[in-house]
């Protein structure tokens, strides 16, 4: 019998020409460092993305990163959807970027948060400006993440915000319809089947919106896959179809699965 990875690629392979491959940036393509801004995907990863790009109707990251972070990251794979900030700005392969105009509306807001944050937390506290959303990092300092999780909950509820946990951060969000999983809600309404490749809590709307897809047609093949996280516990990987070790560990697959005959 084969591998569970193997088997649920040779199911799915028959569909790449009407399904798609969803993934997460970072801890799912790139490893996760101290350093936001210095993340990038591991070595021959987005080789292998480019090559699947080839074989199925939609290859797509979906992340908590900005748009503008993305694109460069990502130039020489125009085929490629973008969705940053959670979905609420997009850019589809050969279209022009897009950002949900409700979003914009909170900038200002975000801006308040982050002047607050350098006010009242620790100097030496990562405050990562996403435009449409804001990240405090506590990872340099991980006994700091009561006290920095009950200051955003404050602040959240002062500014009219949603607070969400991450690995070793909080994330402040406008108050919209729009995550992980409303974009694979909207992105797999046209596919035969789908994969999403995720590692931290915010991935499991994604992963319930397969879920929920599946569910309401018998005839689409749905894969959650999670990448391992020590650091926010066993929740993804037990909502996954199966669990890899780590980006690198990702890269091997696509690259074997990548030369696999659809």
């Amino acid at each position: 019998m084969l591998p569970s990875p193997h088997r649920h690629w040779e199911e799915f392979a028959p569909r790449m020409a009407t399904g798609g491959l969803f993934f997460d940036f970072d801890g799912v393509l790139a490893p996760i460092t101290p350093d936001p801004p210095a993340a990038r995907p591991v070595s021959g990863i987005v080789a292998a993305l480019a090559t699947l790009s080839r074989q199925v109707r939609t290859l797509a990251v979906v992340s908590g990163r900005p748009l503008d972070f993305l694109l460069p990251i990502f130039a020489e794979l125009p085929s490629i959807d973008l969705h940053g900030a959670y979905g609420m700005e997009y850019r589809l392969a050969g279209a022009t970027a897009v950002v949900h105009p409700a979003a914009e509306q909170w900038i200002p807001v975000l801006r308040a948060v982050i002047a607050l944050a350098r006010h009242e937390l620790p100097a030496d506290l990562t405050v990562e400006d996403k435009r449409l959303t804001v990240a405090l990092h506590y990872r340099r300092h991980p006994h700091l993440g009561a006290m920095i999780g009950d200051w955003a909950a404050a602040a959240g509820e002062r500014f009219g915000l949603r607070v969400h946990t991450a690995r070793m951060a909080v994330e402040f969000f406008p108050p919209i319809e729009r995550d992980k999983g409303t974009v694979l809600r909207d992105e797999t309404e046209k596919l035969d089947g789908a994969w999403f490749f995720g590692d931290d809590l915010a991935d499991l709307t994604a992963f319930r919106a397969l879920r929920s897809r599946s569910s309401a047609d018998p005839g689409f093949r749905d894969v959650c896959v999670a990448i391992f996280n020590p650091e926010t516990g066993t929740t993804v990987s037990e909502s996954a179809d199966f669990t890899l070790a780590s980006p690198e560990s990702l890269r091997d697959f696509l690259v074997e699965v990548a030369r696999t005959p659809s």
